[in-house]
């Protein structure tokens, strides 16, 4: 190696990233979480070049926002990136912020994929980090991170299973002694239980709302259970008159409009148990299934599952941060989950 790589190697400390449909976060060596944004792109299209106005909290500001020349991009759908360009400028901005915009910055990046993404998505990912300046890129599959990030016993011979319910993918895993058993993607999660919300707005009660207030509803009244009848004023634009409309709506028709995507994710873990080799789903009586992800936070989603599929539901005790922390931990810790480390 020549002596500016080693210089460059000194200067940049190997990062973790969590690389989100909804948030990216990201982990520096030995320091933990230093960042957690939105994953938006602010674009300015000057006579056809186009350039990166804002990342992160200042683009997703914008969203729904903008005037014509500017678009608020989120350039990576159920997980996988949609927009090549944008995510590679996305990445290269995350780099510089927690380098202290260091030019120098060259670091080894591990990143978090889904289970479900194919090869082809998965070098997307890895050609990107390498583009905005990473010295060697490697991936972790989300379940694996996610379980790593809980505590969970993934390298011993008991069975752990872990629901990640993040903005793109619903990530559902069984694992054993460091690998995975059964894993499976479902294309539905938080971006779709807002979707829900807009789509039950627009059916029930004739109001036309953005993707920012269908995730405020998620947020405040959001629930997998009704557990009381108060309402939440929803502001939006009444789709027969064209003009601004207030309605309020209830627990009720939060678990009305969010029961096509729960029950989806139901299946989806009935299908894992089902799948799972019967010594492990011995084990999983008494362990249970751990939540994780910004879903795991939807008010009564843990006894809804636990009443579903019978068994003990726990969420985990940093969900939103889970899987950078389990990534992040998978980078110091490399010699014992080199395993379930990969590169394209």
């Amino acid at each position: 190696m020549s002596i500016l790589g080693k210089l460059t190697q000194i200067w940049s400390q190997d990062m973790a990233i969590d690389l989100g449909t909804a948030n990216t976060l990201v982990v520096l060596k030995g320091q933990g979480v230093v960042l957690n944004e939105p994953s938006v792109v602010a674009v300015v299209d000057n006579k056809g070049k186009k350039s990166v106005l804002a990342v992160g909290d200042e683009a997703k500001t914008m969203l729904g926002r903008t005037p014509g020349n500017i678009q608020a991009i989120r350039p990576l759908r159920d997980g996988v990136i949609a927009d090549f360009i944008v995510t590679e400028e996305m990445i290269k901005h995350f780099i510089k912020k927690v380098h202290k915009r260091s030019s120098f910055a060259n670091p080894r990046i591990l990143i978090c994929v889904p289970t479900g993404s194919t090869p082809v998505e998965r070098k997307a990912i890895q050609d990107s980090a390498l583009a905005a300046g990473a010295r060697r890129v490697q991936l972790i599959e989300e379940p694996i991170a996610a379980a790593i990030g809980a505590g969970l016993p993934i390298s011993e011979a008991t069975g752990s299973m872990v629901i990640d319910i993040g903005g793109g993918t619903t990530e559902i895993a069984v694992m054993s002694l460091g690998g995975v058993v059964y894993s499976n993607s479902l294309r539905v999660a938080g971006d779709a239980m807002d979707g829900a919300f807009a789509n039950y707005m627009r059916k029930e009660y004739n109001l036309m709302i953005g993707d920012s207030t269908a995730e405020k509803i998620k947020k405040e009244i959001g629930t997998a259970i009704a557990t009381n009848n108060n309402t939440y004023a929803v502001k939006g634009r009444d789709l027969r008159s064209g003009t601004p409309k207030e309605v309020g709506i209830t627990e009720e028709d939060s678990v009305e409009a969010l029961n096509p995507i729960l029950r989806e994710m139901i299946n989806g873990i009935k299908d894992a148990l089902e799948n799972t080799p019967p010594e492990l789903s011995a084990d999983l009586v008494d362990m249970g299934l751990t939540l994780t992800g910004g879903g795991a936070l939807l008010k009564n989603i843990d006894k809804r599952l636990s009443k579903e599929t019978g068994l003990p539901v726990h969420i985990a005790d940093d969900p939103l941060a889970c899987v950078a922390i389990g990534t992040g931990k998978a980078l110091e810790q490399e010699e014992i989950f080199s395993t379930v480390l990969s590169e394209y």
